[in-house]
């Protein structure tokens, strides 16, 4: 499985972006997909993750209200609408899915990342 990031840019606060994922590999659908992100000196953190079907969804305290997750498993792309952006989003965004049938919160368990997506959010 191949996963490529895109969409990210810069923003002002307030505005939205919608980053998408696209990936190769007929398993897929059979995986939770996430995006995590990383800013500059600080770790990778988790951000969204979606299940398998899609009827699942988990965020971080910090995008709650503000970010949503979905998926097309037929077209094999997960995207993150981001609105109400703020400059503590600003990061390099990636997607990441497979290794794990759960959502997890822990970056260790995927398998497949995308190359990242750089968010830069102005004040």
């Amino acid at each position: 499985v191949q996963l490529q990031a895109s969409g990210g840019g810069l923003v002002q606060a307030g505005g939205s972006l919608r980053l998408s994922c696209a990936a190769s590999g007929r398993i897929f659908s059979s995986y939770p997909m996430t995006w995590f992100r990383q800013a500059p000196g600080k770790e990778r953190v988790f951000v969204a993750g979606i299940s398998w079907a899609g009827s699942s969804t988990a965020y971080a305290d910090s995008v709650k209200g503000r970010f949503t997750i979905s998926r097309d498993n037929v077209k094999n792309m997960v995207y993150l609408q981001m609105n109400s952006l703020k400059p503590e989003d600003t990061a390099v965004y990636y997607c990441a899915g497979g290794g794990t049938l759960s959502i997890s919160e822990e970056s260790n368990w995927y398998a497949y990342w995308g190359q990242g997506t750089q968010v830069t959010v102005s004040s």
